[in-house]
């Protein structure tokens, strides 16, 4: 309210002159007379646009001279009557009689059709009128005084309209979800509110706002048009904005009634693809679980070609239905189609290369889901072999996201590949000194790995001699498990570690690795007794 008070105290009187708009079926003139065109205009009100010269006079002249007489007839009480003359090739306006300005042929553009001259002496009539009413409607202290209650009952009543919306707004979205909620308690696994409860509570929440969000758009755009209109000096702001308004929906409803066939051949297209995709999924499924076999294709890569192919069936509808968007012909999407595939070529290098990596491992079966392997440092079953990593659980309680990449450029020793029937190979070392017969540790080793339960009695396990050190000879077990073993081969490791302690120690023979340098006076083993004691606590020494 204080801006339009300020605003109508500052305009009142005055005459802008501002860039030239032709008028309403007025034809603009080519070349310099356009762009010496003028516009009269009173209290933001667009009256006549003069483009030729008249009696000497250039159009910004002609602007000032209209001015100047316009200012003179409204300062007298008349009634503010206008009224046209025609005579000849112009039209004379007057205000209470006295003439204001003329309108000639030269002013509606060249080439002039017949007839144009009057039509448009009409239209700047109407508009000429408007201006003086609303002059003298600014000169009246009771009008403006109304204005300013209209006004301020207007705000008063858009203030207290837009609580209820807001209010209404939250009220509607906690019936929605009280209703939600009632549906899934009445029967949560059958019903499909049930199944997708958060889901629905979302949309239900986004819609709601949404149309909230419209009304009071609408409700300030209606607040904003009233209040304008209430006051001469800001009407053509409150009409234009409604003109604008109005257009604005006017090219959404086009836009989207014109997008319609568009949209549904992108549709189309799109669920195409899906059926095309699906019967690709089902096929190598099929495939995956042995049901249908292929020369060409084994259930180890046919989860990543049933990716492949999805990935490439997806894109190619893309490209396909990419013309059908709306606005994919425009500058806009364009452009932004360029920055999006400009971040992708820059930023994507290393996801690419994972991608490709993890790719690699499938087809060239290195590794499988639920085989046991060591890579690098890292050592477990492998439970996740996806495009970027891979996943290993090493038996300790943790798991390991190696990098497609990381495992890519590494060897890889595998433990369950030669190896039927999900079990896998146990290897261990040990280094004992040459004083100690190899034959008598050969026997040590085979019956420690007879002791251990997770151990396979067949194929035999088998003792290699695989270095003969400067003091120390390395010998290594090889067994394999069987089916009691523990799932975790840190486990079945830890059994067999303590049953190779158990052994030596019983035959005295002392395992030094892998710092072997010298026999000690005494040999360094555990002597018979209660191995199993536990340790006491403070309070039983006490």
């Amino acid at each position: 309210m204080v801006f339009l008070l300020w605003g109508l105290l500052a305009g009142r009187g005055a005459f802008a002159q501002p860039l030239d708009l032709p008028l309403p079926g007025v034809a603009s003139p080519a070349g310099a007379a356009e762009a010496e065109a003028v516009t009269l205009s009173m209290h933001n009100r667009k009256i006549v646009t003069f483009r030729s010269e008249l009696l000497g006079d250039t159009p910004a002249e002609r602007v000032q001279l209209a001015q100047t007489a316009l200012q003179g007839a409204l300062a007298g009480k008349g009634q503010g009557v206008v009224t046209r003359t025609p005579l000849g090739d112009s039209v004379r306006f007057e205000v209470d009689g006295q003439t204001v300005f003329f309108l000639v042929t030269g002013d509606v553009g060249r080439p002039r059709p017949e007839g144009l001259l009057d039509a448009t002496s009409r239209e700047v009539m109407q508009r000429l009128q408007t201006a003086v009413q609303e002059a003298r409607e600014m000169q009246d202290p009771m009008r403006l005084a109304k204005g300013f209650a209209y006004a301020a009952g207007a705000t008063v009543l858009a203030f207290l309209l837009a609580r209820f919306i807001l209010v209404a707004r939250r009220r509607v979205t906690n019936r929605w979800y009280a209703w939600l909620d009632q549906r899934q308690s009445a029967d949560p696994a059958a019903s499909l509110v049930g199944a997708y409860h958060e889901h629905a509570q979302v949309a239900g929440r986004m819609t709601v706002s949404a149309l909230a969000w419209v009304l009071l758009l609408m409700l300030l755009d209606a607040w904003v048009t009233y209040v304008l209109h209430q006051f001469a000096w800001t009407r053509p702001w409150a009409e234009r904005s409604t003109a604008w308004l109005l257009g604005m929906v006017q090219q959404i409803a086009v836009a989207m009634i014109e997008a319609v066939p568009g949209l549904i051949v992108a549709v189309l297209i799109f669920v195409i693809a899906r059926t095309v995709s699906r019967a690709n999924a089902l096929f190598l499924e099929r495939v995956e679980r042995g049901d249908t076999r292929l020369s060409w294709l084994d259930a180890d890569t046919a989860v990543p070609t049933r990716r492949l192919s999805n990935f490439v069936i997806w894109l190619f509808a893309l490209a396909m239905a990419y013309p059908y968007l709306p606005g994919a012909d425009t500058e806009a999407f364009k452009a932004l189609s360029v920055i999006a595939g400009l971040m992708l070529s820059l930023g994507a290098s290393s996801v690419v290369g994972q991608a490709l990596s993890g790719l690699s491992l499938m087809y060239s079966r290195s590794l499988r889901v639920g085989e046991y392997v060591k890579i690098g440092e890292t050592e477990g079953t492998v439970t996740t072999l996806g495009m970027f990593t891979t996943k290993v659980h090493t038996g300790m309680g943790e798991e390991v996201s190696l990098p497609n990449t990381v495992i890519f450029n590494q060897p890889i020793r595998n433990f369950s590949r030669l190896v039927s029937d999900g079990r896998f190979m146990l290897q261990t070392v040990v280094t004992i000194g040459y004083a100690t017969p190899w034959r008598q540790v050969h026997a040590m080793l085979l019956e420690a790995a007879r002791r251990t339960a997770g151990v396979a009695a067949e194929p035999l396990p088998y003792v290699v001699q695989t270095a003969l050190s400067d003091f120390y000879v390395e010998y290594r077990l090889c067994a394999q498990s069987n089916k009691h073993a523990p799932a975790r081969r840190a486990e079945v490791m830890n059994l067999l570690h303590a049953n190779i302690q158990d052994v030596f120690n019983e035959n005295g023979v002392q395992i030094m690795s892998p710092h072997y340098m010298a026999d000690p006076p005494e040999p360094q083993v555990v002597p018979p007794g209660p191995w199993a004691s536990h340790p006491k606590r403070p309070q039983d020494a006490a």
